[in-house]
């Protein structure tokens, strides 16, 4: 694909208003979906590829090489999820694609590279063919610093003047959803989702949460999603957690849950850590921690079980195998809830 390449043919706004109400319609119906698991992780510990220190992946879109290591990744999530008969969102890779940093990469402004990471996996997504479950396109946004120190996050009114423009360029791209993934903070998160909230897509926010009940800043995860629902029109189409072990999310959404029962209705999802050990304990961790698939799974089953979740997905430390077992268990899961004894 070369560079400034139309996200859209002819019929293509079609068929992207036709994935925005398959999701919209998902959403609705409360279905359980899965995400894909980790990706920049993956690709890092890969010694065939190098990580752009600004951008990450995302210059990944314009060599061929990089282009097939993307492919390999979405097709590697997303078959074993499908054939588990479960719907499954696969987003571009545009977490470090902000302004400021395609400037300092050397890559083309945030409207082009937005266009061509969707265009990419649009066409990713068109050679799978439309039997079975949906594939849905996210696109992702990140915070402007490190995930993992929220003393970095801005304040919400700069949040959301960093995060619009490329919020708009993503929007435009076409995508079924946007998501803001790995955030540490409340106050670059409400400003986030102020910059989504213009754009009239379906979005979401995800946290890094500690076992206590608190995002990395320490704000407490129900207040967090109250008081973003009640500053934010739109609020946010759902909350999740990211980045945290399944055992420590479901002690986190305990917390919560205690605090405001409600919450357990707006953050209905988790894309979970392999490991069990800290974020902090992760971050540039040249050891790759993480449980088995098949205790992986489990993990994810009981929290699924206990909360109700619908969005289930992996993070650090998890691949295809961990995905393909959390699929399967939650299958047998669902088949027992519906079975009449």
């Amino acid at each position: 694909m070369g560079r400034g390449t139309s996200a859209v043919d002819h019929g293509g706004e079609a068929r992207a208003e036709a994935g925005r109400a398959r999701w919209a319609a998902a959403v609705e119906a409360r279905t359980v979906i899965f995400t894909e698991g980790a990706v920049i992780e993956r690709l890092r510990r890969d010694r065939r590829f190098e990580l752009d220190p600004h951008a990450a992946h995302a210059p990944f879109i314009y060599t061929p090489r990089g282009q097939g290591a993307l492919e390999d990744l979405w097709r590697g999530y997303a078959a074993p999820i499908r054939q588990a008969g479960f719907p499954v969102i696969v987003c571009a890779p545009t977490w470090r694609a902000s302004p400021e940093r395609l400037r300092r990469a050397n890559l083309p402004d945030v409207a082009t590279v937005s266009r061509d990471a969707v265009a990419l996996l649009a066409r990713w997504r068109s050679t799978c063919g439309d039997d079975g479950p949906p594939i849905f396109m996210g696109a992702l946004l990140g915070c402007r610093g490190d995930a993992y120190r929220p003393e970095e996050a801005l304040d919400a009114r700069s949040a959301a003047e960093y995060h619009r423009p490329q919020a708009e360029a993503l929007a435009e791209a076409g995508p079924d959803l946007l998501l803001a993934s790995t955030l540490p903070a409340f106050s670059e998160a409400l400003g986030l989702a102020r910059a989504l909230a213009t754009t009239g897509r379906s979005y979401g926010l995800s946290f890094v949460l500690r076992p206590s009940g608190t995002l990395l800043d320490g704000s407490p995860l129900a207040e967090v999603v109250a008081r973003i629902d009640d500053a934010v029109a739109p609020a946010p189409t759902f909350y999740l957690g990211g980045c945290v072990h399944p055992v420590h999310f479901e002690r986190a959404l305990a917390v919560a849950a205690a605090s405001r029962p409600s919450v357990v209705d707006r953050l209905i999802g988790l894309q979970g850590n392999g490991s069990r050990k800290a974020p902090e304990e992760l971050d540039g961790s040249r050891l790759l921690d993480a449980d088995d698939p098949l205790a992986f799974a489990d993990a994810m089953e009981g929290v699924r079980r206990r909360f109700g979740l619908r969005i289930l997905g992996g993070c650090c430390g998890t691949d295809e195998r961990h995905l393909a077992a959390a699929a399967r268990r939650v299958r047998a899961g669902l088949a027992r809830e519906a079975s009449p004894d």
